[in-house]
């Protein structure tokens, strides 16, 4: 649903890089960083019938190594037309992201932050993984270049209390759409598919029969507050568009399509052996980023 987990992405680039020759100038899509460069952006999100947009306010900072990163705060959440005032835990929380090729994005803890920011918080981490990984792989120089990178590993965005399970397996499909030198830009398209063999975990076997025509490569389990358990499994593709700058690499603005074809049930247990009967729901997430000046 959200992102690869960064640790595994560095192992398998690194692997990648080391069985392939390099044959393209990749300096499009390199981040050229100055300490101390604030950055504000605002996302606008839909999912489902929850529509919000929340502002993340980031400096940029080096490391002892010399490498460097993006610290973020989030702020000004706004609930479906109504303005939120988030507890301090959310407030002092801090994520740290990078596009420097030298280090990657550390994955937060979720379990700190109001729940209504773990979607905003991973899906602004789903911009600089992807971004990162075009530019790792060094693959993609010219519009119209592609590259197909087999992942396949499973990525979780559960939290361990609302959420208990919640897995995606995908592959990479990149290419450059365009690289336009009078506008100083650069536009990225990110393709999320369905492995041919997807990893994530199916505690029950009624989730192993496909909901689509690919193996199941979704799959959520959260906890309810009445005690029992609702479960789904399913079908998920993502779409991600970024827009960069072709002076210093900086995102510009970025969008992401994620629908989900999903089967789902309620459970008594949490083996979900004791389930009603599976009701088909499709879930459609729609953001959109963008740098403000």
């Amino acid at each position: 649903m959200k992102l690869l987990a960064s640790g595994v992405l560095i192992s398998v680039v690194s692997n990648l890089l080391a069985a392939q020759a390099l044959t393209h100038d990749h300096d499009v899509l390199l981040r050229r960083y100055r300490e101390g460069e604030k950055l504000t952006y605002h996302m606008k999100g839909i999912n489902e019938r929850w529509h919000y947009e929340i502002q993340a306010d980031g400096i940029v900072k080096k490391d002892l190594t010399g490498t460097y990163f993006e610290e973020y705060r989030w702020s000004n959440l706004i609930s479906d037309d109504q303005k939120v005032e988030l507890p301090t835990a959310s407030l002092d929380f801090r994520q740290q992201l990078t596009l420097d090729p030298n280090r990657h994005s550390v994955f937060p803890d979720l379990s700190r932050i109001d729940r209504r920011l773990v979607g905003p918080v991973t899906d602004f981490m789903n911009f600089y993984v992807d971004l990162w990984l075009a530019e790792k792989t060094q693959k993609l120089a010219h519009a119209g270049d592609h590259f197909y990178l087999k992942h396949g590993k499973p990525n979780s965005w559960a939290d361990g209390s609302y959420v208990l399970i919640g897995e995606d397996s995908i592959d990479f499909d990149l290419s450059l759409k365009d690289v336009n030198r009078s506008e100083n830009t650069v536009i990225l398209v990110i393709h999320h598919v369905p492995p041919e063999k997807p990893e994530v975990q199916l505690p029950a076997d009624w989730m192993r029969k496909p909901v689509a025509d690919t193996g199941n490569n979704w799959v959520q389990v959260q906890k309810m507050e009445n005690g029992k358990y609702f479960a789904a499994v399913g079908n998920e593709t993502f779409d991600v568009e970024i827009k960069t700058s072709l002076t210093d690499g900086k995102i510009l603005a970025g969008k992401i399509d994620n629908p989900v074809e999903t089967l789902g049930r309620e459970c008594t247990d949490a083996a979900l052996t004791e389930c009603s009967d599976p009701k088909p729901h499709s879930i459609r997430r729609q953001i959109a980023i963008h740098l403000e000046p």
